[in-house]
């Protein structure tokens, strides 16, 4: 990972396409969206950073348990059928049940870098490999 984090910008550089997003005015910036078109080496490695990423986090049991999306064997129905069973066995106990729901407005968006990079840090995630990230993510 070390020529990577020498050279972390060639890896960034990418063609930004505005898609437009269906049933809305043509003429309003905010009704596109942005595809990033990386370089197939940008890709492959990403991958390869994620596939050792998530393999740390699965054998050090750092991910809850019910984190569903973007986990392979944890697919998000699984969280519906969660959702539902803790609704039955409350309905059985004659207990009452509130779900609340968000979806989040461009949610990667919101996620303060510095906070994701102490995170990291405290879960072993440091030198060279912490840096990668944090210029990734600049």
């Amino acid at each position: 990972m070390s020529w990577a984090y020498n050279k972390p910008d060639e890896l960034k550089i990418a063609k930004a396409c505005p898609i437009y997003k269906k049933n809305r005015g043509r003429s309003q910036f905010s009704n596109y969206r942005s595809i990033s078109i990386l370089p197939s080496f940008s890709k492959l490695y990403e991958r390869l950073v994620c596939n050792r990423l998530m393999n740390y986090l699965s054998k050090n049991s750092i991910l809850y348990n019910n984190q569903y999306g973007f986990r392979s064997h944890h697919d998000t129905s699984m969280a519906v059928i969660d959702t539902v069973d803790k609704i039955s066995a409350a309905m059985d106990s004659n207990e009452f049940s509130i779900g609340l729901f968000i979806d989040l407005l461009k949610a990667f968006d919101t996620i303060n870098h510095k906070i994701l990079l102490q995170k990291l840090n405290h879960y072993g995630i440091r030198g060279v490999t912490l840096k990668w990230f944090e210029s990734y993510l600049a």
